[in-house]
């Protein structure tokens, strides 16, 4: 569902794919190609969230704000499932692992994977092209040509999954 909160409504492109039991909120811009998949919450009620093209918030994800810290998400960006990202910036072409919390005013370069589990402290900067993993997290080494691909190919799979979904989701009574 896509609510309005305070006179924020949502900015969804029509191009983007918002499954029905997900839950977009207040100010929230959704690029195109973009898909929102089930029980994630997008909740841009202290201040705004801005996910780019060809991004996937995956299944159960929280994308949530402070007062005067936005969430920035780039472009070809995969939020795996359970992720909690909470007033940070994400760079384009990254992969942010499966119940991964990136918190408050933190930033993930440009081509990098934060591994599953793993817990970005507050203000923690990364540069780009680097793995990411560990509680608290740690740069481990620069991603091969191979992986900052597989990225991308990651982004596209959700977007092709996507434009099935759209055309074939259908409720069972």
């Amino acid at each position: 569902m896509i609510y309005s909160f305070e006179q924020n409504s949502p900015d969804t492109s029509k191009m983007a794919f918002i499954a029905p039991s997900a839950s977009i909120i207040g100010k929230v811009y959704v690029g195109a190609y973009t898909s929102v998949w089930f029980n994630a919450t997008v909740r841009g009620d202290f201040s705004s969230i801005t996910i780019g093209d060809y991004s996937n918030i995956q299944d159960n994800c929280v994308i949530h704000v402070s007062k005067d810290l936005p969430v920035t998400i780039g472009s070809n960006v995969s939020v795996g499932h359970a992720a909690i990202v909470h007033s940070a910036t994400i760079g384009n072409n990254c992969i942010i692992g499966m119940g991964s919390i990136i918190l408050d005013g933190s930033s993930i370069g440009d081509n990098c994977i934060v591994a599953a589990g793993s817990v970005v402290p507050p203000g923690k900067t990364f540069p780009a092209g680097h793995m990411i993993m560990g509680t608290p997290a740690k740069a481990t080494r620069k991603l091969t040509e191979q992986e900052i691909e597989h990225i991308q190919k990651n982004a596209h799979a959700y977007y092709d999954l996507a434009v099935r979904s759209k055309l074939e989701f259908s409720p069972i009574d």
